[in-house]
């Protein structure tokens, strides 16, 4: 065991990825990239759509995730979002992931900003003795 961080939160994409763009990314929730899946996933909607042809099944991903990972270890995740972001340009990633370690004040965000993946550390402050 070591220390553990829980991740909550997501990143919308827009647009939406295509199937196209993300079929063969490590970050797809589908086989074979989802065989080696790192902690961030996209989260894949499903629309049937009427063609010619037939029924056809569209996928896009329009958001970012944590995967379930049961004693997860944050110390890599800002570069995994950043990997996410430099792999499809184009798309703005919007949202943040809030990240509480196992001790007390173990606080901190993710967020994306300029097309850069930021940490951010709250400061806590203390009311004045005696002060509400």
């Amino acid at each position: 065991m070591g220390y553990t961080t829980r991740v909550t939160g997501e990143f919308a994409i827009e647009p939406p990825l295509t199937w196209n763009e993300f079929k063969d990314s490590p970050f797809s929730p589908f086989p074979p990239a989802g065989d080696d899946r790192i902690e961030l996933v996209l989260r894949v909607d499903e629309e049937t759509v009427q063609t010619d042809d037939g029924p056809l099944l569209r996928r896009t991903a329009s958001a970012l995730v944590m995967s379930e990972i049961d004693e997860y270890r944050a110390h890599g995740l800002l570069d995994v979002v950043q990997k996410a972001v430099d792999a499809f340009p184009g798309h703005t990633f919007t949202g943040r992931l809030d990240c509480v370690g196992e001790e007390n004040t173990d606080l901190w965000r993710v967020i994306v900003r300029d097309g850069r993946a930021l940490k951010i550390v709250p400061k806590i402050v203390w009311p004045e003795d005696g002060g509400e």
